[in-house]
């Protein structure tokens, strides 16, 4: 499809959609890792309109947000922003950029209702009507945001590459892109990425996963770093006709801006605790696990990342020869091998919770890590 028929058929989709259960697969409705504490009553604090229009595949509200300058990229009706003003306090910022002119109207309508909620003197939250893949035309500056997320809309635009490109462009150094987005087991064949509702599904336009990989590293992120993935049940059949062989998961991924290094030296971290709903335990990604006063060998890559990033102040980093005694009975060393491919790791919290993907009551239940 060409790009500007596409703009208008998603703007059209989602233009006429009234609430998420309008949507005709199951696409958006995956569990993700279970709430902590302080994201619930963040979310209590979203307009019932807000949350009613809320179409997203996962939870996109990252770890350490205090005072940072977030831009949410397909932000719709503001649930995340709106979640997010209230998590990065009155010094902080949160940007929401959407293509359709419904949903921007929406949350702007109630920004002043969330601000009086939350009492601060003067909006720390805005929205804008663009284009996510075209962020430059939109007036937003290079290095100008410590955050991008995007809660299921990469998929729905016609050039990955570009929305990839510029987020990496306004993003400051040791900025992050938190994202959780639809991914396929292999490329689409043409029959499925033209399908308009699929792609209106969020379906038709899912990468291949690997092809996540491959661009993130040619536009300058470090390589992705998986935090948590569930397959789709698409529950309906006549779309799962069209789709053959082909599976789908929701994944969230995480991207850092972060020199290169040539030669990454690895080394040991110590979690320093102190991240509001994190006090105790970290989890970074699927592969890294941090618990608060203990020490953790790590790869050159994911100590380059801590020591550059928002998280440098929560961390001790030792060199390799300085690295403190492990605690008795604590295994460390010899690093396992590590996972980066979404649907195994689905697989690997299936196995485990075979009643359903990321059911649980709390963070401890959570398979979000298999040590």
């Amino acid at each position: 499809m060409a790009a500007e028929q596409l703009y208008r058929d998603v703007q059209d989709y989602y233009g006429k959609l009234k609430r998420s259960e309008d949507l005709k697969t199951k696409a958006c409705f995956t569990p993700q890792r279970p709430l902590p504490t302080f994201i619930r009553k963040a979310m209590q604090y979203v307009h019932e309109e807000v949350s009613a229009k809320y179409y997203g595949c996962g939870l996109v509200i990252p770890e350490c947000v205090e005072d940072c300058w977030i831009l949410d990229l397909g932000s719709g009706s503001g649930r995340d922003c709106f979640m997010l003003s209230k998590l990065v306090g009155e010094t902080g910022h949160v940007t929401g950029i959407d293509m359709t002119e419904s949903q921007v109207e929406l949350a702007k309508k109630h920004i002043d209702y969330h601000m009086n909620r939350l009492g601060y003197q003067k909006p720390n939250v805005n929205f804008i009507q663009g284009y996510m893949e075209e962020l430059g035309k939109a007036g937003l500056k290079d290095e100008s945001y410590d955050l991008v997320i995007s809660n299921c809309v990469v998929n729905l635009s016609p050039d990955k590459r570009a929305v990839l490109r510029e987020a990496h462009r306004v993003l400051k150094a040791g900025g992050e892109m938190y994202f959780s987005d639809v991914y396929a087991s292999h490329d689409l064949p043409g029959e499925t990425r033209n399908h308009r509702v699929l792609w209106g599904e969020c379906l038709g336009g899912a990468l291949w996963w690997q092809d996540l990989y491959r661009i993130a590293e040619e536009v300058g992120f470090q390589p992705p770093r998986l935090v948590t993935s569930c397959r789709i049940n698409l529950a309906n059949k006549e779309l799962e006709k069209v789709v053959g062989d082909c599976q789908f998961v929701s994944a969230t991924f995480r991207l850092f801006k972060i020199p290169s290094v040539d030669s990454p030296q690895q080394g040991a971290v110590t979690y320093k605790g102190g991240i509001l709903g994190y006090e105790k335990e970290l989890q970074l990604d699927v592969n890294y696990r941090f618990k608060q006063g203990e020490a953790v060998d790590v790869d050159g890559e994911t100590a380059a990342i801590l020591q550059n990033s928002r998280f440098s102040k929560k961390f001790l980093i030792h060199p390799v020869e300085q690295r403190p005694s492990a605690p008795k009975g604590c295994c460390s060393g010899k690093q396992k091998e590590k996972i980066s491919d979404p649907f195994k790791f689905a697989e690997k919290v299936e196995a485990k919770f075979p009643s359903d993907c990321f059911k649980s009551d709390g963070p401890d239940d959570a398979p979000s890590n298999f040590q």
